[in-house]
């Protein structure tokens, strides 16, 4: 299996990361509801916790809308996805640390480590528009984090938001790509 054909098999199995992203997006703004109208610490739980549920609410998903959930076995990218996926729960114990220093840089923070995660999915899926993903996502993190005096939940909108649009964006390539084949 070329490079080109792993990542085609990743891109066509997993609908351009649609519904990863689209698990998430609802997650953050589960999060950003409770942060908004509810507690901050609960919040936080909710995403920490349910975030790690991503992956197998993704399967999950894909099914639901009678997608094929996976990509083949012999497909040598699967590893890199392994990878890409345990940056985040490593990365967590960065965002306690900010968020011990300063709550409010609890989202700024994971945004930043969030947008670091997608960087590998550029190789995985072949698709640069993860570049863009993670630029936007580390970007706004560190515009919150440093520059921007917002409430507390604007990062967890924020993140909801972006991730929906890339969701449907990477989604709609793939369609595209499908129906040419």
């Amino acid at each position: 299996m070329t490079v080109e054909e792993a990542q085609r098999d990743m891109r066509h199995g997993m609908l351009g990361g649609f519904m990863g992203q689209l698990v998430s997006a609802i997650l953050w703004f589960a999060s950003a509801v409770l942060a908004t109208w509810g507690s901050e610490r609960w919040a936080i739980a909710l995403l920490v916790v349910a975030g790690f549920f991503i992956f197998p609410l993704t399967k999950l998903g894909l099914l639901l809308i009678g997608h094929r959930a996976g990509v083949s076995k012999e497909n040598p990218l699967n590893a890199l996805g392994m990878q890409a996926a345990f940056v985040l729960p490593l990365s967590l114990l960065l965002v306690t640390a900010a968020a011990l220093y300063r709550l409010e840089w609890f989202y700024p923070a994971f945004m930043i480590v969030l947008g670091a995660h997608y960087l590998p999915f550029v190789t995985l899926y072949g698709m640069k528009m993860f570049y863009v993903l993670a630029g936007v996502l580390v970007s706004a993190g560190v515009l919150l984090a440093l520059y921007v005096t917002m409430p507390f939940a604007t990062g967890a909108w924020i993140t909801a938001a972006v991730l929906t649009f890339f969701a449907f964006l990477g989604r709609a390539r793939v369609a595209s790509e499908m129906a040419v084949s």
